[in-house]
């Protein structure tokens, strides 16, 4: 059930972060993808009724228990480190924009 809940928000939105709202890393996920301009859907788990089901569910599916759990474009990407290796690298903003996440900016 609650697998079925976070394939079904996962495939229903560009960039979803699962998230608690006590966590640093969570905070400087969701700080960066808002600095990139990016729309995304937080889950705060902690705040959820289900929350700690969706969070077994997430180990269950991806292998990763630790929040933020990243998902863009349906893909899973991973967690603070993963997501900011990416941004560091060059491929968030190209991974952000293809998901429909990002608009794209208009040239003049």
């Amino acid at each position: 059930m609650s697998l079925a809940k976070a394939k079904e928000i996962v495939s229903g939105n560009p960039v979803v972060v699962f998230s608690k709202t006590y966590c640093p890393f969570c905070v400087s996920v969701k700080d960066l993808l808002s600095k990139l301009g990016s729309s995304f859907k937080a889950v705060e788990l902690d705040s959820e009724k289900d929350g700690s089901e969706i969070q077994a569910a997430l180990a269950e599916w991806t292998g990763q228990r630790t929040v933020p759990n990243v998902f863009i474009g349906g893909k899973h990407i991973g967690g603070c480190d993963a997501t900011t290796a990416l941004h560091r690298d060059g491929k968030l903003v190209p991974l952000l924009t293809e998901a429909g996440a990002l608009a794209k900016t208009a040239t003049a």
